[in-house]
């Protein structure tokens, strides 16, 4: 399974995506519990450690060997940046802020929008809070100084209260970056909070109230982002970006994944004792020490995460649904049934959407080159409007079949937005979901793994 961001305008701390290349830094114990996968916070659920694999829009979950043991996919998992145990269950974070709780099976049990432009969630037991994501800053935008910092949910993720409150920048407009972070939350419902662009970590007490501030003494000085002077129609920030990520140990200490060089190209892991906030031990991190782990002893251990993650031959496949039958362009039912025998590419797309418009040519191109015995396109509308459907389907005048979904199709399959495609073997099972469009590096790939499988016997 391949994910493809899909494009958009915005600021994006995109570094704090980055992965690195092989080798562990001490003995793997046999009781390991992973703290950071790349950029990522882990959980500890079921005896395993589950991280996000963003990059194969997925989550992983580890022995404490840290052996691939398990490995989730879903068309609500398009770009997942941290998991959190909520009770029996995981609670997943998508880069865009949607909140996704899963079983331990991988099956969906609920999902919630985002309280903030994109949020990022810390669980304990059966609580939950939100904070502003430092994975994604889809906007400018101004907050009023009296909304809170941390929202603190209920397990359907409807918020019920609020904590502290955010820091208004000379910038109004930077607010959301400002106020962007990290966090955790202890056992006892305090709260810990690290601004992504703030060399400070915090402890809330359930109350909001402050208990204590702790900073690694990285900057003399330490003003509030601001904007450059604009070139062309780009818009810089200058800013230094301090937190990725916290997570709270099995010891009972606080791990706090940061950077080492203001760009989060070099990073470092601080350790903290949560009653005082003193940090106990900094280790600085290699390129190649791209997953973190923990021992019984509470030793740091380091990995390469693409190691890590190259264990695993990928999950089973499994079979597409629902199994749509929907009418054609002339009102005929077209079933999926008619696709069997055939590698088939599955889209999702609407006149509405302007990566579809970029996509469409690609996709035009495909299916001219390869033979019809083995391949398959059929691209189905989630347009309500018929008209603007059809004036759409005028303009790109597309080689492959178009089924009509009416606008029901997102709450049939549940993905995460448009376009979305879904690539199948002949069996009609999965072989990999595509979210976005990625452009024509990602066709490239497309054609390969089509061909490698209409050769598969």
């Amino acid at each position: 399974m391949r994910h493809a961001l899909a494009g958009g305008a915005g600021l994006c701390a995109a570094a704090l995506l980055a992965c690195g290349s092989p080798a562990p830094s001490a003995p793997p114990s046999n009781s390991l519990t992973l703290l950071f996968l790349r950029r990522s916070p882990a959980a500890s659920l079921g005896g395993l450690s589950w991280a996000p694999d963003p990059e194969h829009s997925r989550l992983v979950a580890f022995d404490g060997r840290l052996r691939v043991a398990r490995s989730v996919t879903s068309p609500r998992l398009a770009n997942p940046v941290a998991v959190a145990s909520l009770g029996a269950e995981l609670l997943v974070s998508e880069r865009t802020g949607e909140g996704v709780v899963l079983d331990t099976t991988g099956r969906p049990v609920r999902e919630w929008e985002s309280p903030h432009l994109a949020s990022i969630y810390a669980a304990r037991g059966s609580e939950v809070v939100a904070v502003r994501s430092p994975y994604y800053i889809p906007q400018f935008a101004a907050e009023p100084d009296t909304a809170s910092l941390i929202r603190v949910l209920d397990t359907l993720g409807r918020p019920v209260a609020g904590l502290a409150a955010i820091h208004v920048p000379p910038v109004p407009f930077l607010a959301q970056l400002v106020n962007a972070g990290a966090v955790a939350l202890g056992p006892d419902g305090t709260v810990y909070f690290a601004p992504l662009v703030r060399d400070e970590i915090r402890k809330y007490g359930p109350g909001g109230a402050l208990r204590w501030t702790a900073q690694r003494g990285l900057f003399r000085t330490e003003p509030d982002p601001e904007f450059l002077p604009p070139k062309g129609r780009d818009i810089g920030v200058r800013d230094a970006l301090v937190n990725v990520a916290l997570v709270l140990g099995p010891d009972g200490r606080l791990y706090a994944l940061g950077s080492d060089d203001s760009g989060a190209t070099k990073l470092r892991v601080d350790v903290l004792d949560t009653a005082s906030g003193a940090i106990l031990a900094t280790r600085h991190l290699g390129a190649r020490e791209t997953a973190v782990a923990v021992d019984p002893r509470g030793r740091l251990v380091t990995f390469d995460a693409d190691s890590l993650l190259g264990q695993s031959a990928g999950p089973e496949r499994e079979t597409f649904t629902p199994a749509f039958a929907l009418p054609d362009l002339h009102g005929d039912t077209v079933a999926l049934a008619r696709f069997a025998g055939k590698v088939t590419l599955v889209n999702f797309w609407a006149s509405w959407c302007d990566p579809c418009r970029e996509e469409f040519p690609h996709m035009a191109q495909l299916y001219s080159e390869l033979d019809r015995k083995d391949f398959e396109i059929v691209a189905i509308s989630d347009d309500v409007d018929r008209g603007k459907m059809a004036a759409f389907l005028r303009a790109y005048r597309p080689p492959f079949p178009i089924l009509v979904g009416g606008g029901r199709m997102k709450q049939a399959y549940h993905y995460r937005g448009l376009p979305y495609s879904v690539l199948l073997d002949r069996r009609g099972r999965i072989i990999e979901r595509i979210f976005g469009f990625g452009g024509a590096a990602e066709f490239s790939k497309l054609r390969r793994t089509i061909a490698n499988e209409v050769r598969a016997p």
